[in-house]
């Protein structure tokens, strides 16, 4: 993807690492028709989520059509210092994923 997908946020406070993320996709579940043509849109949705931290996984998240638009994840875990590197990872049913680092503040 040319644009990135992701928007991410990572704050350490008193050990415990606050993670915001924005992800653009449309998430079609398949069921809704064209308004104009009456045929269902094709099924469009993110099927796993994966956060790193310095290179550890601390969240995995198998999704499916019930997650609305442009999903919103939050989410904290334990550790993580200032200037750690947190990546997100999405993949869907399509064959498409990308991913984004951001560094913790």
């Amino acid at each position: 993807m040319a644009k990135k997908s992701i928007r991410i946020r990572a704050k350490v406070k008193k050990g415990v690492t606050e993670v915001k993320t924005l992800i653009s996709h449309p998430m079609e579940t398949g069921l809704r028709k064209n308004k104009k043509t009456g045929k269902k849109i094709p099924a469009h949705f993110i099927q796993e989520v994966t956060c790193e931290h310095n290179g550890k996984k601390v969240l995995g998240a198998d999704w499916g059509v019930a997650i609305s638009k442009n999903p919103y994840l939050s989410f904290k875990f334990s550790g993580g210092n200032k200037g750690d590197t947190i990546k997100i990872s999405w993949a869907d049913n399509k064959g498409k994923s990308d991913s984004a680092e951001a560094k913790v503040r």
